[in-house]
């Protein structure tokens, strides 16, 4: 089966392509950026089916990024992925930032608890947490920090994403966590995680976990007729 994978969600704009009857990833992309995203994508898209010598035609499935992240990225890599998937006839599942941040840890060492935290700033970040073995104890959750560090307490954990560093600093009392910061998830292992996920339960919507900061106005707005 091979996946084409994208993630927009927060500074990279990343593709790839993973086969996995060869077991590894045959082509990939990623720029780091923090916006233009929408601009950058589908080039990136069209260099890496070149490198990868494989058309829409081969590949089985679409997998991308849902979030926690930049409500913009979000949206540009959900309805680049989405209007793919049409295009080809090819289905399309989504994953959440926080699990693939995870997917490498996990694979790495099930035997560790791991946390990830995203900066979803105003000293908030979103969180999820899982157990030694896998099992997620804290869903998706926005959190402030100080709770997000109890949450946390599980244990040595590993603590990854872009606001790792952030939930270190905060750190209270033994064992402290491992701290591998990353600023965007690796697109390597979005698709080895699309690879895996079943396609029903996985929609590719957006995982927004609180409302944007901007909000329209609606002070001068006028009525309908």
């Amino acid at each position: 089966m091979r996946i084409f994978a994208i993630d927009t969600a927060l500074e990279a704009c990343s593709a790839a392509i993973l086969d996995t009857e060869r077991g590894e990833v045959i082509a990939r992309e990623s720029i780091a950026m923090a916006r233009g995203h929408a601009e950058a994508l589908m080039p990136l898209i069209a260099r890496v089916l070149e490198a990868s010598g494989a058309d829409f035609a081969s590949i089985d499935r679409i997998a991308v990024t849902t979030g926690p992240g930049s409500f913009t990225g979000l949206r540009v890599g959900i309805a680049a992925a989405r209007g793919l998937a049409l295009a080809a006839g090819k289905p399309v599942v989504g994953l959440s930032t926080l699990s693939a941040f995870a997917a490498p840890f996990l694979a790495a060492d099930a035997s560790l608890p791991v946390v990830v935290a995203i900066d979803a700033r105003h000293d908030h970040v979103y969180l999820q947490v899982w157990a030694a073995g896998g099992e997620v104890l804290v869903t998706p959750c926005v959190v402030p920090i100080a709770e997000a560090v109890r949450l946390s307490a599980v244990g040595a954990p590993r603590l990854t994403g872009n606001a790792a560093n952030i939930l270190a600093n905060a750190w209270q009392g033994l064992p402290p966590p491992t701290v591998e910061p990353r600023a965007a998830p690796d697109i390597d292992w979005v698709a080895r995680a699309g690879a895996a996920i079943a396609e029903e339960a996985s929609p590719p919507k957006p995982l927004y976990l609180r409302p944007p900061d901007a909000q329209p106005q609606t002070a001068a707005r006028l009525a309908r007729r």
